[in-house]
């Protein structure tokens, strides 16, 4: 497999000049930066003779790249984490139509473009991590109880910039509206702990340090300490517990996903190969290597702690919602006072 990451810009040259049969090779554009994408695409190259040509970069300046190259992209397939930068690729025309009907025959529908442009091949919840010295968890039950005066001076949480709190905000929009949305971010600027800041990781061990109480994380950066042989990490996911919201319509869920490129030079392949990211094998990756839930219904894995979580009542909300609300949440985050 090659590999280059676009830090900086890679020039179109560079890759094309690199393939040595277009016929043999599939070009890969990710936001992902996992290690299970690296093997998830060794073992596609074992299964079918095809290889990886990979090319990584942040979500926006990916986008920005391929946009910008337009019909000379050597672009087959993109990849990209959150639901509304699929949709923001989308509306960009980096996708090509796809039927995915048969590629994706286990993936539920609200996982996949209405529009046949992308699909989703991994999950992840955003869900409210709590230290279980101090937090009776019986008291959230949905996301709009963060708002309650009771956590003033106890969250944290990322930035607003931060595309998964954008995406749940969006997800909030949706069901309640922008006016609800708008007064419960306000709420939680009120609750805050601290500034935003950090990633994930960082308001789990906040939580632990004693500096907050609750915290709002994908559930993976959980299990990557719980998983992890670090004993400082151990301690930090043995003093943290993770709630699952319920309420009216459950835990916020969100994506990664694939499409294939517009001007793709190998589309046979780009599908070869996300057909592959759907298969028992490439699902059972993601949900082993990076804790993962698997897109596909019914997929197996040997990844106990990720199996404990599982059972939750998701959102049933279809993934380009969050795209088309992803605009107003940002507004909303700005009116707030979010920062």
């Amino acid at each position: 497999m090659t590999r280059l990451i676009l830090s900086a810009i890679i020039a179109f040259s560079a890759v094309a000049c690199s393939q040595p049969d277009e016929t043999e090779i599939v070009n890969v554009y990710s936001a992902r930066h996992y290690d299970s994408d690296q093997v998830a695409y060794e073992r596609f190259t074992e299964e079918t003779g095809i290889e990886v040509q990979l090319i990584e970069a942040s979500g926006d300046l990916l986008i920005e790249r391929i946009r910008t190259d337009g019909d000379r992209s050597p672009a087959d397939v993109v990849i990209t984490v959150d639901a509304s930068r699929l949709q923001r690729a989308e509306d960009a025309g980096l996708f090509a139509h796809t039927d995915f009907s048969s590629i994706a025959a286990g993936v539920p529908d609200r996982f996949i473009d209405p529009d046949g442009y992308w699909v989703g091949f991994a999950l992840r919840t955003r869900v409210i991590a709590y230290a279980e010295d101090r937090v009776d968890p019986s008291e959230i039950t949905s996301y709009l109880d963060l708002a309650d005066p009771r956590w003033q001076g106890r969250i944290c949480i990322r930035s607003s910039d931060n595309a998964y709190n954008q995406s749940l905000l969006a997800s909030i929009i949706a069901h309640h509206g922008e006016e609800v949305a708008e007064a419960w971010a306000r709420s939680v600027v009120a609750n805050f702990a601290r500034p935003p800041q950090g990633g994930d990781t960082d308001q789990l061990q906040a939580i632990y340090a004693g500096e907050c109480d609750v915290a709002v994380v994908n559930h993976y950066y959980y299990l990557r300490l719980k998983n992890s042989d670090n004993p400082d990490y151990q301690n930090v996911a043995d003093a943290v517990g993770l709630i699952f919201p319920a309420g009216e319509y459950g835990t916020h869920v969100n994506i990664s996903g694939a499409g294939i490129a517009a001007n793709a030079p190998n589309r046979e392949n780009a599908e070869a190969l996300i057909s592959f990211l759907l298969s028992e094998q490439g699902q059972r990756i993601y949900a082993e290597l990076t804790n993962e839930i698997p897109a596909v219904t019914g997929s197996e894995f040997d990844n106990p702690a990720l199996n404990d979580l599982m059972g939750f009542q998701a959102d049933t909300l279809n993934m380009s919602t969050l795209g088309d609300n992803s605009e107003a949440a940002r507004r909303v985050f700005d009116r707030a006072g979010w920062p």
